[in-house]
């Protein structure tokens, strides 16, 4: 049975060992649980940690649980078409993909409590924000209404501004 990690605030671990996680709505109104597989490589299993804390999120928190080989998931780049595969399929993309970054799991069903094998706190230092290649780039957009809300938005904002 494959492994996977869904990450979240860390206040609600408590709760959801008790109930189990519930679905949230994606893109076309498609109600799943967002995961990534339990990798060797720690990078890759908990890049969305500091995406998801761009949100407002002080501490992001990891619930690790099991699902059957068979069952049917969805899995691709977060701004592309998922494939429809097996979870044991969707490992096998994570292993092969040249970095796995920004390729996410789509769990179209809750995950129950008794799937779920522990909860933890993962280093808070991993992963990437706005995009898995934005290292070392320019943001896309400077203006204050695009920068709204983000670290360090006003030296970002005043190198856009000077570019004009």
């Amino acid at each position: 049975m494959p492994q996977f990690i869904h990450l979240t605030d860390e206040r609600l671990l408590k709760r959801l060992e008790k109930s189990g996680i519930r679905t949230s709505i994606w893109g076309n109104r498609v109600r799943c649980v967002y995961a990534t597989p339990v990798l060797k490589e720690f990078q890759v299993a908990h890049q969305w940690l500091r995406e998801l804390k761009r949100n407002g999120v002080r501490t992001i928190g990891a619930v690790q649980f099991k699902i059957p080989d068979t069952e049917e998931v969805l899995v691709g780049r977060y701004n592309e078409e998922p494939l429809t595969v097996s979870a044991a399929q969707a490992v096998k993309v994570f292993m092969e993909h040249s970095t796995g970054l920004g390729l996410q799991v789509l769990i179209l069903r809750r995950i129950d409590p008794k799937e779920i094998t522990r909860t933890y706190v993962p280093t808070q230092i991993v992963g990437w924000r706005y995009h898995p290649e934005a290292h070392g780039k320019p943001p896309f957009c400077g203006c204050e209404y695009c920068q709204r809300g983000n670290i360090k938005n006003r030296k970002i904002r005043e190198k856009y501004e000077a570019q004009d």
